[in-house]
């Protein structure tokens, strides 16, 4: 009996210890699963995530550091241009851009050293500079007299007249100065004091800075709502959001880009119920990335940026075992996606043969998602199963001509607005935000169309102060058509 007892302990203790290890096991699974979440993460960068450029860190593979450089074998070549390299020279302004010229003659004849006339050289060796001349503001004084009638004695002003009198102290020109420093330029308020103070001699409060701001806002709305029309009715566009904050508070801004216009909005957030407003009617072919928020626009009427997928496949392929050999081989055909994309746009390939050699890679890429999908792998089944759910949207650039394969231009787009957020950190008031999205409309459309944008501005300021028509941003007619 004492024997049965003792092996019954044993067994017991031996089941205890299986148990342990079993949960020791699982431990070590979990854990294991969690560092390799954690390198993937740590080793996310631009190339293989959302991340933009300037997150990457000094010593990112592929990044010029020093340390990377000193493994490549050094050129021999010398700094600067090189030996036959057209070198770049200022062009001569034409002679109606000139305000002063300076004749220089000869005194003698080198020759005989004898007086020469001052006879004018049809093609004389000319030499410009150019100069900015002293800049002193332009101040315009209304004064309304007090004139006393001979008859009876009473003083009579001169009415204020709103219509003559602009209820603004400052013209046109110098607020839509302002606008073009803190909206396109993005210098602080307190900087543009200071800058306008030292070269133009215009004193002018910081609270002024915001007043003037708001007065440019209302200025160029007309201009924005022209922008909107236009983005609405377009048959392609580009979007793409990012984070903002409005004192403190986080909200999205979005851009919706055209080869004519650009379009920025700030909205709450990116909830679908918020965005779909943005779209109008939803007309035409919408090219983005894959956020669920703009599952409200049909599939087949949409491109999915295929720049978006390159880095996830990149992340993929960076994993270990099956994930990274699923990862290589989607790298594989999307790099032959690119290379024939740009044969095709370079014209080494006409419309046809590319779409000829587009329709193999298209079934090889589709048939991996598909295999990715199969293997049930953590982390990537997923996504290659949502990748595949977006299959009517991935091959619309090979159907139409107008359509790129990726969305780099709302990225390009969205990037100026990025680098404003880093700079000052949002806004503080809704009034700010619609400033902010405003000039930016404004100041991205006007260069699109080849227009000057502190000229466009100072007509939107006069047609405000004057009360005339607005002028208009995508026509070439100084004011909108009737």
């Amino acid at each position: 009996m004492a024997k049965d007892a003792r092996i019954a302990e044993l067994v017991a203790q031996l089941a205890a210890k299986d148990a342990r290890i079993e949960q020791l096991e699982a431990l070590v699974a979990k854990l294991t699963e969690q560092v390799a979440v954690l390198s993937e993460k740590l080793g996310r960068n631009s190339k293989n995530s959302q991340l933009p450029p300037s997150s990457d860190p000094p010593a990112r593979p592929g990044s010029s550091t020093k340390s990377q450089k000193s493994k490549k074998q050094k050129s021999r070549r010398k700094r600067g241009g090189q030996r036959g390299h057209r070198g770049a020279h200022r062009a001569l302004l034409p002679k109606a851009q000139v305000s002063e010229f300076i004749d220089l003659f000869p005194q003698t004849c080198e020759n005989c050293w004898r007086p020469l006339p001052e006879v004018a050289d049809p093609r004389p060796k000319r030499h410009q500079i150019i100069e900015a001349p002293p800049m002193q503001p332009e101040v315009k004084e209304f004064r309304r007299h007090a004139v006393q009638c001979a008859h009876c004695g009473h003083k009579t002003r001169a009415p204020y007249d709103e219509t003559l009198i602009p209820s603004s102290p400052f013209g046109p020109r110098l607020m839509s100065m302002v606008g073009l420093l803190t909206g396109v330029y993005h210098v602080s308020r307190r900087k543009t004091v200071t800058l306008l103070s030292d070269m133009l001699g215009v004193k002018m409060a910081l609270g002024t800075v915001s007043a003037v701001e708001a007065r440019v806002s209302e200025a160029v709305k007309p201009a924005v709502d022209e922008v909107c029309d236009h983005v609405e009715h377009a048959e392609v566009k580009h979007t793409d959001g990012t984070g903002w904050l409005k004192a403190g508070a986080t909200m999205s801004l979005w851009t919706i880009a055209t080869t004519a216009v650009t379009l920025y909005k700030i909205v709450a957030d990116s909830s679908r119920a918020t965005l779909k407003p943005l779209f109008g009617a939803l007309r035409g072919i919408l090219v983005s990335d894959r956020a669920k928020a703009l599952a409200f626009w049909v599939m087949k009427r949409r491109q999915i940026c295929w720049a978006h997928l390159l880095r996830k496949f990149v992340s993929f392929s960076e994993r270990d075992g099956r994930a990274g050999q699923f990862g290589c081989d989607l790298l594989s055909y999307t790099g032959l996606l690119f290379e024939y994309w740009q044969d095709y746009k370079a014209g080494n390939l006409d419309r046809r043969t590319f779409r000829a050699w587009m329709l193999p890679v298209r079934e090889q890429i589709e048939a991996v998602l598909a295999n990715a999908v199969d293997a049930d792998i953590e982390r990537l089944s997923g996504s290659c199963a949502d990748i595949l759910a977006h299959k009517d949207a991935l091959w619309t650039f090979l159907e139409r001509d107008d359509v790129e394969p990726t969305n780099n231009h709302a990225e390009r787009e969205l990037r100026a607005f990025v680098l404003w957020r880093k700079r000052s950190f949002g806004t503080q008031s809704e009034r700010g935000n619609l400033y902010a999205e405003r000039i930016m409309t404004v100041a991205h459309t006007a260069r699109k169309q080849g227009k000057d944008v502190l000229e466009f501005l100072t007509k939107c300021c006069t047609a405000q102060q004057t009360n005339t028509e607005p002028p208009s941003l995508l026509g070439n007619d100084s004011t909108r058509a009737a």
